[in-house]
């Protein structure tokens, strides 16, 4: 790695049914590269220092450690959210549940 890092970046890959692994990772230009990447395929991003210090001890493909699956699936329901995603076994969970409170779930475009 280069000595003077002014910037990090790491991208996981969730599957959905897997544990998130280490997909890129690099610092300076890489990380610029690997952001530009996510942004171009509207990914969300999130800053961390700390979390970037633990993710950066994983190698290329690593998953990440047990010790932070609740956060980082806690990043990643947030990411759903933005996007207006919900989990594919949390669709029919979703609709049930508003069927039986009587509401209609708001869409993007809809109000």
């Amino acid at each position: 790695m280069e000595d003077n890092i002014d910037q990090r970046a790491i991208a996981l890959k969730y599957d959905g049914e897997n544990t998130p692994t280490v997909t890129a990772k690099g610092a300076n230009s890489t990380a610029e590269e690997i952001i530009a990447i996510a942004q171009q395929h509207n990914i969300p991003l999130y800053e961390n220092p700390e979390l970037m210090a633990l993710l950066s001890n994983l190698e290329l493909g690593e998953e990440i450690p047990q010790s932070l699956y609740i956060t980082i699936a806690q990043i990643i329901a947030f990411a759903y959210y933005l996007q207006g995603k919900v989990p594919p076994d949390q669709d029919q969970a979703c609709s049930e549940a508003s069927d039986l409170l009587g509401i209609k779930p708001v869409t993007r475009g809809s109000q």
